[in-house]
């Protein structure tokens, strides 16, 4: 039993706080407690990583968390045996276009030997640590949104516009099957959205970061080929050689996009980046590969992120051209993960200036929140939000989580129980304020 006797240098909210910490840290797993703590970790330890994330067990436990607040629930597929979970807080004016609040309900891999906790424990430290793969990635705001609604309902606000919450599948795999379908269903055009918050991701210092775009991911796949030789001869137009020399090309466009971040010039999601992340060649053998035969056909694939100002028309110009020409005897594949442009035509990009009203909307919640925002920034890596902005709609990616270390996909990937806790809170003051400003229209 902690008291105030034992402890006087701790504020009895800090001695709650640790008492809460303890408790939960030596709880059972299958205990169930009712507080945002503990229904954030029952959520982290649904096993949804990829390749076989279970949907069902979690779109339940969401479904009965949303119908306890008294909201409305419908569970859709657009492919089977992928749910995506759609809740509803009714407003006041629904002739007003609604918000749409998103989270993804997969998460990727996780390497048990590589964590000091299992990925789907939940573990909780004393030092308020919750140890799981998607703590960051983003099941956070997926529980912060309806423990934020909760409060509010607890304060009886009811919002002027409508207020959905999506849970999608597979967006750590490109979302093709998740909400890319979804926001060409006929489902989705109902909601009559006009303003959506996505993930964003966790900031090192004590400002909160908000992304206005994001970059688009195209997977390169290059091929050489040539006549198989004798390791010891020594001619032009090998497979080998034709794919180490485009390598090289590739490295030295890497490197001069890289010398302007390190210049200070752009951040590294404003340039395009490329990197290889295979390579295949040789003739096996039983021992390996045999040593003294150039093989005849070779392969390399590239992971590649442009940035929404890119212009994709001149990147394929210089992959045909310069990376992978046809005269060296080389092939190529572009896999384009996702849109790059609106349905007008226009860069994925949210209006970060007064053009677009939701975001003095939006600053003005942070600043009430008593909070602070870094400046605006275009997202190195992918989100849902892509498939949002390409339909013109006004989108931001923001994950309520200061001084802490970005560890999505990564070992060891943990969340704070103060910083989960004051998230809440940020939702709070974002829902109220966005779902009571009437002078938006939909798109």
């Amino acid at each position: 039993m902690f008291n105030d006797r034992h402890f006087p240098h701790l504020p009895s909210l800090a001695l709650l706080l640790l008492f809460l910490r303890l408790t939960l840290a030596t709880s059972p797993p299958q205990q169930d407690l009712e507080t945002p703590i503990a229904r954030f970790q029952k959520y982290l330890r649904f096993n949804t990583a990829h390749p076989n994330p279970n949907y069902t067990a979690p779109v339940s436990f969401l479904t009965s968390l949303a119908q306890s607040l008294g909201l409305k629930t419908r569970s859709v597929e657009f492919a089977p045996n992928k749910p995506t979970l759609l809740i509803t807080w009714q407003g006041s004016n629904p002739s007003l276009s609604s918000l749409l609040f998103n989270s993804h309900l997969d998460s990727v891999p996780a390497e048990p030997s590589k964590w000091t906790h299992p990925p789907f424990s939940a573990a909780l430290t004393p030092e308020g640590k919750i140890f799981a793969r998607g703590a960051q990635d983003d099941k956070c705001i997926a529980i912060q949104y309806l423990e934020a609604i909760r409060n509010l309902k607890a304060r009886n606000f009811v919002p002027t516009r409508t207020i959905h919450i999506s849970f999608v599948p597979d967006e750590e795999i490109g979302g093709i099957d998740g909400a890319d379908k979804f926001v060409k269903s006929n489902e989705f055009k109902d909601l009559d959205v006009g303003f959506v918050l996505d993930e964003g991701q966790a900031s090192v210092n004590d400002e909160f970061r908000v992304f206005y775009a994001d970059r688009s991911p195209w997977n390169l796949i290059i091929k050489a080929r040539g006549v198989p030789g004798h390791g010891s001869r020594m001619y032009d137009n090998g497979a080998m050689e034709n794919l180490m020399n485009s390598i090289e090309i590739i490295n030295r466009f890497r490197d001069s996009q890289f010398d302007v971040v390190k210049a200070g010039k752009a951040a590294n999601s404003e340039v395009i980046s490329v990197n290889p992340v295979f390579l295949k060649a040789g003739i096996p053998s039983p021992t390996g590969f045999v040593m003294n035969m150039q093989p005849s056909e070779a392969e390399a694939g590239f992971d590649l992120r442009l940035p929404p100002t890119t212009d994709p028309e001149l990147v394929k110009k210089r992959i045909a051209e310069e990376w992978a020409p046809a005269v060296r005897n080389m092939t190529y594949e572009i896999i384009e993960k996702g849109p790059l442009r609106d349905y007008m035509g226009r860069p994925l990009m949210t209006a970060i200036d007064d053009s677009n009203p939701w975001w003095s909307v939006f600053k003005q919640a942070i600043a009430a929140a008593g909070g602070k925002l870094a400046k605006p920034e275009i997202l190195s890596s992918t989100t849902d939000a892509r498939f949002m902005r390409q339909l013109g709609i006004p989108t931001f990616g923001f994950s309520p989580m200061t001084n802490t270390p970005i560890l999505l996909h990564d070992h060891n990937e943990f969340l704070k129980d103060t910083v989960f806790l004051r998230g809440i809170e940020v939702y709070e003051h974002i829902i109220r304020a966005l779902s009571s400003f009437e002078e938006a229209g939909s798109v």
